[in-house]
């Protein structure tokens, strides 16, 4: 069996580059690109999709020989090497059946955007890591582009420019509510918080929800802020009707069973639309339980390496996203908002890949 240096040296050899010509084309130094044929150094996964993409390899053909180098360097001196070997293949096949299983539910066209976005990520991973001056530019764009789309799906009036000028230069708007201007300044807040999350591997659970909820909410409604409500609530608009309160806890308490439980299993794009679905259908705050539903999502891309997944905002776009929402609540069909969450990803994918050239 082929090891994957033997792979990536056979086709450069096919191509009849020298590895200096290689190395122009990936940006990988000519001493690395020799010591990995010769597997004499493993290539980081960044190194395995730009090679992947240089030498026209099916990315699933080097990220196979990739790992099983990988796994034989780390058992191959071990006793019971052999015994972990199949005890991980059981486990490895366990958990490709749950993960087979849960992707047979849905429509080709899903699985293909799915495929889609699996693509967009790798080369999106594989642009990493970006200058620090461009990371701090995209961030920038992103939170207030977010934070604009976000506000503006529940009724804020600000401008892209307006949002821009709130958050980053702390400038009052004349004509707009101080509501307005918190709910801009408080949105952008909860982006920063994600990215610690991130940063520090927290994953998402109780406390984490309820903190994102009182940053939405820090200032505009200091009594309910990080707190689920003890009224009942109706969604303006909307025939769905949302859980009585003394049921919310118990159904939160469901809602991370259920994550815990697809965390590992799921497609991180289907579990963030179904964390965003389950979350705002208890609708377990008074106020602000789109917003922070739509952080819940983000939190869950952004921990498996995607990209903030930014919904629109404008009069089509919100009815599109209501309508998706409400078929999901009403008639357990949630193939339409899977769907929806899935575009968003990769049209986020795309701007970010377009953005750093």
């Amino acid at each position: 069996m082929k090891t994957f240096g033997e792979i990536i040296r056979g086709h450069r050899e096919q191509f009849n580059w020298t590895l200096s010509e290689l190395s122009m084309r990936t940006g990988i130094d000519t001493a690395i690109l020799s010591k990995i044929e010769r597997s004499e150094r493993t290539a980081t996964r960044k190194n395995v999709v730009t090679l992947s993409i240089a030498l026209s390899i099916p990315l699933d053909t080097t990220l196979a020989h990739w790992l099983s180098d990988k796994i034989v360097k780390e058992v191959q001196y071990e006793n019971v090497g052999l015994e972990a070997l199949i005890l991980a293949e059981d486990a490895v096949k366990y958990r490709i059946a749950q993960k087979q299983e849960q992707i047979e539910g849905l429509s080709e066209r899903m699985k293909d955007k799915l495929s889609e976005c699996d693509e967009l990520l790798m080369k999106w991973k594989a642009n990493r890591p970006l200058d620090m001056g461009q990371i701090r530019k995209m961030e920038e764009y992103f939170r207030v582009n977010y934070t604009y789309e976000s506000n503006r799906i529940e009724g804020n009036t600000l401008t892209m420019q307006e949002t821009h000028l709130v958050v980053n230069q702390g400038i009052t708007i004349g004509g707009k509510s101080v509501r307005e201007h918190l709910e801009a300044v408080n949105h952008s807040e909860a982006i920063d918080y994600l990215y610690d999350l991130v940063g520090q591997k927290n994953d998402l659970n109780e406390r984490v929800l309820k903190e994102l909820h009182y940053l939405v909410l820090k200032g505009i409604d200091r009594e309910n802020a990080g707190k689920y409500r003890s009224v009942p609530v109706r969604i303006g608009g909307a025939s769905f009707v949302p859980a009585q309160p003394y049921l919310v806890p118990k159904l939160m308490e469901d809602v991370f069973v259920f994550f815990e439980k697809n965390k590992d299993i799921m497609h991180p794009v289907i579990l963030a639309a179904e964390m965003h679905e389950r979350v705002v259908t208890v609708h377990p705050f008074i106020d602000g339980n789109g917003r922070t539903s739509r952080l819940v999502m983000n939190l869950i891309l952004l921990s498996f390496g995607y990209t903030i997944a930014n919904l629109k905002g404008d009069n089509a776009s919100r009815l599109r996203y209501y309508s998706a929402l409400e078929k999901s609540q009403t008639t357990d069909d949630k193939s339409v908002f899977m769907e929806l969450i899935i575009d968003t990803t990769i049209e986020s994918l795309k701007e970010h890949l377009e953005l750093c050239g």
